[in-house]
């Protein structure tokens, strides 16, 4: 009973009341109250874009203050376009075409990281800064690989991103629910996740305690880096092909959805169920205001507001615990 009772002091319990308020505000506002399945599916799909990038950048944020990766939305799109690419050059077995993708996407993703990384360590850039240069490098071979084409991905990829094979749950969400529990692992049962929390309270701290903190940090940046590319791969899968802007709008959700699930900004401090709470609260109320017909400029504001009023009411919450 006593859990029961401190259940509201969990970090992610607010982001999933305000996500369960939103789902019943925007399904009040649905044809008679009808269409909540159809509003499920469409909420777990989109949002498992959101978890997948949120997962990457909550753990960059873990590392402690200053630590965010910018070149997401580039490398997404670098990975989505160049493995489309290669996919559709090949003539091979579907199954091997298939394999060839996702090896590429995690060795583009790979790359992305350690470029990043190398620029923050070797050349002691800012984090923010070393990813937001970056990007602009990964951008532009996405533009200079793509040069105006749009290639689709192989039709066993499309219906696979875009099916609901067990349970009516859309296969998208599977993918990033086994990834949320293989990082839950990762950050609250492993030797590293134990590390990356203790870089990220204090770092010199965690360096004289014998933490091998370059090592922790670049593997950090990798995972991210790679989490953002299948990202950009499944994407560009479920919706036909790459585009040259496909990420950007996960540039700011995958800090968001970190903040509003209750992980630490400051770092130190991890929170995979909360990834989930707050991708689908931001899909839901995004969904919400234009089912009131809001121009883009009052759905932005509005979506700030709300943000900064959810993270008020958890950090008040955390204070007073």
């Amino acid at each position: 009973m006593s859990g029961l009772a401190n259940l509201h002091r969990a970090p992610w319990f607010w982001a999933w009341v305000a996500a369960f308020a939103a789902f019943l505000a925007t399904w009040s506002m649905s044809a008679g109250g009808g269409g909540g399945m159809a509003l499920a599916v469409a909420a777990l799909t989109f949002a498992s874009f959101s978890v997948l990038t949120g997962l990457g950048q909550m753990l960059v944020i873990t590392l402690g203050p200053g630590n965010t990766d910018l070149s997401i939305p580039a490398t997404m799109t670098l990975a989505g376009t160049l493995s489309l690419k290669l996919m559709g050059g090949m003539t091979a077995a579907p199954a091997l075409v298939v394999l060839a993708g996702l090896l590429s996407t995690i060795a583009i993703g790979a790359g992305v990281g350690i470029a990043n990384f190398a620029l923050i360590r070797l050349l002691r850039i800012p984090p923010i800064i070393a990813t937001l240069s970056a990007s602009f490098l990964y951008q532009s071979l996405a533009i200079w690989s793509n040069r105006g084409l749009r290639i689709k991905p192989p039709q066993a990829l499309a219906d696979f991103t875009t099916a609901r094979d067990l349970l009516g749950v859309p296969n998208l969400a599977w993918v990033a629910l086994a990834i949320s529990a293989g990082f839950w692992v990762l950050l609250n049962l492993s030797l590293f996740g134990r590390r990356v929390s203790a870089i990220g309270q204090n770092q010199r701290a965690a360096r004289l305690a014998g933490v091998p903190v370059g090592r922790v940090m670049g593997a950090t940046y990798v995972t991210c880096a790679i989490m953002a590319a299948l990202t950009g791969f499944l994407l560009a899968c479920f919706s036909g092909g790459a585009a040259l802007n496909m990420g950007a709008e996960f540039l700011l959700m995958s800090i968001a959805v970190t903040v509003i699930g209750g992980s630490s900004i400051a770092g130190g401090n991890s929170n995979v169920p909360g990834i989930w709470a707050g991708a689908l609260f931001m899909y839901l109320i995004v969904s919400m205001l234009n089912s009131y017909g809001l121009g883009a400029g009052v759905r932005l504001l509005s979506t700030g507001i709300i943000i900064i009023a959810i993270v008020a009411v958890a950090s008040g919450r955390k204070a007073n615990a």
